[in-house]
């Protein structure tokens, strides 16, 4: 079974998210809630799909400014369900929504969404489901999973034997 460190490098648009983000650490609030978001609207889907649309994403969702998703209504709804350019799911629109509006309340609470992340360590793979399941909507275990990976919370993002994930190990260790 191939990896995506298998079939990732040289491909024009998986091949950069994988060299430049995927398991990379996030510190933002909206960075961390557009990847969320992306895998979100991953579910069911390739990934190629998502990338592929991703700044329209981004630009229909006011770039993920979690205050800014959250105040969305009705019309915003029927707005990003009318663009062609996004993956148009109402679920996962309403779905990513209600998140922003859960994700400022948790910023309330632990002053970021990465400290919220941080609060919650040394948790197994299936506590993290839980508690995003118990956190959030339309987060299963695949969603889960690939979130945590794509952020550097959860290994498993790299192969032990491929460059970027050296280039991971260098960024934690403060080394670059």
């Amino acid at each position: 079974m191939s990896s995506y460190c298998d079939v990732a490098p040289g491909h024009p648009i998986h091949g950069p998210y994988h060299d430049r983000e995927y398991g990379f650490p996030l510190t933002g609030d909206a960075e961390l809630f557009e990847r969320l978001c992306l895998e979100i609207f991953q579910a069911g889907l390739s990934w190629l799909i998502v990338l592929k649309k991703r700044e329209a994403i981004c630009a229909a969702f006011g770039g993920f400014a979690p205050g800014q998703v959250a105040a969305y209504g009705e019309a915003d709804i029927e707005r990003l369900m009318s663009d062609a350019g996004i993956i148009r799911n109402r679920r996962k629109i309403t779905a990513i929504i209600e998140n922003a509006r859960r994700l400022l309340e948790l910023v309330k609470i632990h002053g970021s969404f990465a400290q919220w992340l941080a609060a919650q360590s040394c948790q197994s793979k299936e506590d993290w489901v839980k508690l995003f399941k118990r956190t959030f909507l339309f987060t299963g275990g695949e969603v889960v999973n690939e979130f945590l990976m794509s952020i550097g919370i959860l290994p498993g993002a790299h192969r032990p034997d491929c460059p970027v994930q050296k280039k991971i190990e260098e960024v934690l260790s403060g080394k670059t």
